[in-house]
């Protein structure tokens, strides 16, 4: 049945594009989604799919049971797009002003309904069930995965497959990830106080721009002699607003910036250290101050197990010499709000392609990826809820641990 399917997906090529290219034009930025979910939602209800709307807010989750019972294997796809101008030159080019899709979104939707098309036909041969969950607002914080997840969109699912295109990445290529697939994110915002005054007269004063300075610096200490070498970090200042006179020294200053780890005990000691070392560089420089650190999504954790089934499904359907093991993503995807509820594995597919100007990175306002990239996700996709739906050997775990 395998090949069967994998036929008729390359079938539906021109459709998923077409689809991919309306949603590229009518891009819709996080938690004000409406026309995308209502498409998603018409989409699947045609294909006979019971469907379930405004899944933690404005997601959709599509439930396709098969002829015989089995375990259920879930596939995510998230549909949300940035506010970014759109500046490519393409008959496709985004129609609402400041909004685009800069991250292959709007590709992960058309591919997943894809698939959803191709495993309804055969749902009869189907030994078990198939989830799909198309998730809003991965791009915002708080995004859109936790709260699907407590609005139950995991409830009675075994396993979830997750991939992204990368622009970075050849056309053609895989890449899975084992234990960390991506850092956690957290951000933080600190204001300084202190007591203006004459540029002539720093002594009467209390120079919040200098204590800000410092810490800027400060912060980085943190990563170089107090994380373990082995394991690693990122403290990124992203923004220093204070003063705007020559000759006057301000009142304030701000500080905003994102903290990136992959250890849950290497994200504590950041978030620790960087509140002392603000609250003991202020009181000795006589400032005061208000630290603010709002936590993201953590880490997304790859199950060993189901990164081989994707690697092994991967090189039988593209060849071994396109499928390789690979670094975590250094960004994060709130994809992590699922692992920590069911086993799970998180992939790349590369979607690079310099000739059709496919190569300007995710989140650039002439961002886009060969939408030949489909076949790749959507495939193996398909291949491995196969193989985990036929798997005996996991079905008997299963009931083990029942």
């Amino acid at each position: 049945m395998n090949q069967t399917l994998y036929e008729r997906f390359s079938q539906l090529q021109e459709e998923l594009v077409a689809i991919r290219r309306d949603l590229h034009m009518h891009p819709e930025v996080g938690h004000t989604e409406e026309r995308t979910p209502a498409f998603v939602a018409e989409y699947l209800r045609n294909l006979g799919i019971e469907v379930r709307t405004g899944v933690g807010g404005r997601g959709v989750v599509g439930t396709l049971k098969g002829g015989k019972p089995g375990k259920t294997v879930a596939l995510r796809a998230d549909f949300d797009a940035l506010p970014i101008q759109d500046e490519k030159d393409v008959p496709y080019k985004s129609t609402v002003p400041g909004v685009m899709h800069a991250c292959g979104h709007d590709l992960h939707t058309a591919t997943l309904l894809g698939v959803a098309k191709v495993l309804s036909e055969v749902r009869d041969e189907l030994t078990g069930t198939v989830v799909f969950l198309h998730q809003h607002a991965e791009e915002t914080t708080p995004g859109g995965a936790d709260f699907m997840i407590q609005d139950g969109c995991l409830d009675g699912v075994d396993v979830l497959y997750g991939a992204h295109v990368m622009s970075d990445q050849p056309l053609g290529t895989v890449r899975v990830m084992e234990g960390y697939a991506s850092s956690a994110q957290d951000d933080f915002e600190i204001t300084i106080y202190g007591k203006g005054g004459h540029g002539a007269a720093p002594h009467t004063t209390i120079d919040p721009l200098v204590t800000a300075s410092q810490l800027v610096v400060n912060f980085q200490q943190i990563l170089s002699r107090r994380v373990n070498p082995m394991r690693s970090g990122v403290i990124t200042v992203g923004s220093f607003q204070s003063g705007e006179a020559t000759n006057v020294i301000p009142d304030k200053a701000v500080l905003k910036g994102t903290v990136r780890t992959y250890d849950p005990e290497v994200r504590d000691l950041i978030e620790e250290a960087m509140e002392r070392l603000t609250r003991t560089t202020c009181e000795g420089n006589g400032a005061t101050y208000e630290f603010g650190y709002v936590r993201d999504c953590p880490s997304i954790q790859n199950d060993t197990n189901e990164t081989a089934r994707i690697a092994k499904v991967a090189s039988s359907l593209f060849g071994s010499d396109q499928v390789r093991y690979g670094e975590p993503m250094s960004g994060s995807e709130d994809f992590a709000y699922y692992t920590q509820h069911v086993k799970a594995s998180y992939f790349i597919i590369g979607g690079g392609n310099p000739e059709i100007g496919a190569d300007y990175p995710h989140h650039h306002p002439k961002f886009n990826v060969d939408e030949r990239s489909i076949q790749y996700i959507g495939k193996t996709f398909i291949g491995a809820v196969l193989d985990f739906l036929g798997d005996t050997a996991e079905q008997e775990n299963t009931a083990i641990h029942a």
